[in-house]
């Protein structure tokens, strides 16, 4: 059995799938899976079949180095509207994310409720090969895979606020009265 970087509470239900050893940019998929983290799983899956028609964009917020800038990515608050459609990589992603929720549905859980807990990518090691450059010597051609994993939680239903307006203590402290009652009088000082 493989090791995840993160193991979920057991009383929680949730599903994971993982890939090893991709043959796609390390970078391309941080990327997307720093943007898909904390996004319902059809949003994600939504979001990532329109980066692959292009009516959606992977705004770059890490690895910025030469992203050209993109008017589309300003929808995502993109820094410096940096953004890239990755078609590999996102297609790759998709993959295991489709794979996550048939897991989560063979366990019995309730796809319209999930989302993505957890996405991690990592470097895997390089594919090495040579080219061939001037003057008889012979430059490095790496390929940079990477290892993704992603975690699917279900969304717990929230709890509905009170009529009245008071918290479970009562009448809600303003700050100023929490440091009167830390504050203990020194002295009996005649007035």
């Amino acid at each position: 059995m493989v090791r995840y970087s993160v193991e979920p509470d057991a009383a929680v239900p949730h599903s994971k799938s993982r890939g090893s050893h991709l043959r796609v940019h390390f970078k391309h998929c941080r990327e997307i899976a720093h943007h898909i983290k904390g996004m319902d799983a059809a949003k994600a899956d939504k979001f990532m079949q329109d980066v692959l028609d292009k009516k959606s964009i992977v705004p770059f917020t890490k690895f910025t180095g030469g992203i050209g800038r993109k008017a589309m990515a300003k929808l995502h608050n993109a820094p410096g509207d940096k953004g890239r459609w990755p078609v590999k990589a996102t297609a790759v992603v998709k993959d295991l994310l489709s794979n996550a929720v048939a897991n989560a549905e063979s366990k019995g859980m309730d796809a319209d409720k999930l989302y993505i807990s957890h996405a991690q990518v990592n470097r895997a090691p390089p594919g090495r090969r040579r080219t061939y450059r001037a003057h008889g010597r012979i430059g490095k051609y790496a390929s940079q895979p990477a290892h993704i994993e992603l975690i699917l939680s279900e969304r717990s239903e929230g709890v509905e606020k009170s009529d009245d307006g008071e918290g479970a203590r009562g009448r809600k402290i303003t700050k100023k009265e929490a440091a009167m009652k830390r504050f203990v009088k020194v002295g009996g000082g005649s007035a």
